[in-house]
């Protein structure tokens, strides 16, 4: 039997409905031949929960999407990565792990919205469950003159996981989990979007044209971040 490929979202309550349905319906329209698993969550669950989504998944081929996420073409390729190595994912926008209270050192931080992963990784979920039970990962950021404190993130547990496991990840570029109020330039097509905001009518444009048979990869830069 062929191994199952499908994609898995998380939801905690309704509030994010609204862009739920955005991500699913352009899932749909470059994967209409995948299948979709969504796991319903308590309303009390934070992101630590996260951690838990290699039990969750009923695929053996899993794609994990955040569901703020907008798919822009086709994913064959992260698909194929994660069954070669057990993972594929991209570096978060903020490299430095350490950020976090409970780490140190130069760990790197992955973006858990967007995972391709497969059985083979099994190590790494494994470590990343147990981990955000001890990692502090608590973190303190500014905005304007003012510094806030998040009291919990579950991708200082993932970067300690695939740090402490040994296990190396397949690296995708920022197209493949593009973050336009940090990324401000990249080459080529956006293969999933990460963010609220809508994809602008320009960048739906520039897809269209780099995706085209033959097109040149090309260089774009965008303007202000979305609000």
């Amino acid at each position: 039997m062929a191994p199952s490929r499908g994609v898995l979202y998380l939801k905690w309550g309704t509030k994010a409905d609204k862009v739920f349905e955005r991500s699913l319906a352009s899932l749909r329209k470059f994967h209409p031949e995948l299948a979709v698993h969504v796991r319903a969550l308590p309303d009390d669950s934070s992101f630590l929960n996260k951690s838990g989504m290699m039990s969750f998944t009923p695929f053996d081929e899993t794609l994990y999407l955040d569901a703020d996420t907008v798919v822009l073409d086709r994913l064959d390729f992260g698909f194929e990565k994660a069954t070669r190595h057990g993972l594929a994912c991209a570096i978060c926008e903020c490299p430095l792990a350490r950020r976090y209270k409970g780490l140190k050192g130069d760990l790197v931080e992955f973006n858990t919205g967007v995972l391709f992963f497969t059985r083979k990784a099994e190590a790494v979920f494994q470590d990343w469950a147990r981990l955000v039970q001890s990692v502090d990962s608590s973190i303190e950021y500014r905005q304007g003159n003012q510094v806030y404190r998040a009291p919990v993130n579950d991708q200082a547990a993932f970067a300690a996981a695939i740090d402490q496991s040994g296990f190396l990840p397949y690296v995708l570029p920022l197209n493949w989990n593009f973050r336009p109020r940090w990324h401000k330039s990249f080459w080529g097509p956006i293969k999933i979007w990460h963010e609220y905001a809508e994809v602008p009518a320009i960048l739906q444009q520039w897809n269209a044209e780099q995706t085209a048979p033959g097109a040149s990869v090309m260089y774009f830069e965008q303007g202000p971040p979305p609000r």
